[in-house]
């Protein structure tokens, strides 16, 4: 069975640092990365992200 890939822009955990060294980060594993953090999590524990969350929709007026 194909693992589906975590797309962290998604994700409400993810967000956008001030660092140039480190620009993505996730709230919710409280880390910094070059790269988006779901990969960080994949190499790290050779599993997918399991904190992700979609985020909520905003209401169109």
């Amino acid at each position: 069975m194909k693992e589906s890939a975590v797309n962290c822009i998604k994700c409400k955990h993810f967000y956008v640092t001030w660092d140039n060294r480190y620009p993505n980060g996730c709230r919710a594993y409280g880390f910094k990365s070059k790269s988006r953090p779901a990969m960080m999590v994949k190499q790290s524990s050779g599993m997918t992200c399991l904190k992700f969350e979609p985020k909520a929709r905003e209401a169109r007026q």
